[in-house]
């Protein structure tokens, strides 16, 4: 993994490369198009998702990706946080379903996806504002959830604050919570948790 934030697409050219030689993989977050154009000179398969701001390369894909884990995500403002989460969870191996926009203002929503949402092994739940999606998903599911509040919210949010603290006083159980913004972190988090259980 690499957080590309701060650094200049020239090392993040290389530094891509060396990792992609040494595991065959790579996630590089925080990533600006002038990285992405410069990792294709050396690494012509990479790919770079403008939403997350990711830049993913695999030497040899997998072909057999273990499902099991779903990335719900409250609103579209927080879509950003979500992909960088799937995109990490993609490249270590797993099938992510995405339920996205079911946040709490329109609850229906995501009890439309409750099967989808019952059915999964471990889930990151994406959330801003007050953060309250992963408590909700929390009392309603047996398996593991990784909270990720995000910086989105009006001031008394305090940039992601308000969600963080939301989430690490949920009477819930099965929650973990995780940075602000750190999709990179739920997403590898829950991707160890379901190739793992995979394995047993």
């Amino acid at each position: 993994m690499i957080f590309g934030q701060g650094k200049t697409p020239d090392q993040i050219k290389q530094i891509t490369k060396t990792i992609l030689d040494t595991s065959g993989k790579v996630v590089v977050t925080r990533a600006e198009p002038a990285a992405y154009e410069a990792v294709i000179e050396w690494v012509p398969d990479a790919l770079y998702d403008p939403i997350a701001r990711v830049i993913t390369a695999i030497s040899e894909p997998n072909q057999n990706p273990v499902s099991g884990l779903t990335v719900v995500c409250a609103g579209t403002s927080d879509l950003p946080v979500a992909m960088e989460a799937i995109l990490t969870a993609e490249v270590m191996g797993c099938e992510v379903n995405r339920i996205f926009d079911v946040g709490v203002a329109g609850i229906h929503r995501l009890f439309d996806k409750l099967d989808e949402i019952q059915n999964s092994r471990a889930i990151v739940a994406v959330a801003g504002m007050e953060g309250a999606l992963p408590s909700v998903i929390g009392g309603l599911v047996n398996c593991p959830i990784i909270a990720v509040p995000t910086s989105i919210g009006y001031g008394a949010s305090f940039g992601g604050i308000a969600a963080l603290l939301a989430m690490l006083n949920s009477c819930a159980p099965g929650i973990t919570v995780v940075n602000i913004d750190n999709g990179f972190g739920a997403g590898y988090s829950a991707a160890n948790i379901v190739l793992a259980n995979n394995n047993k």
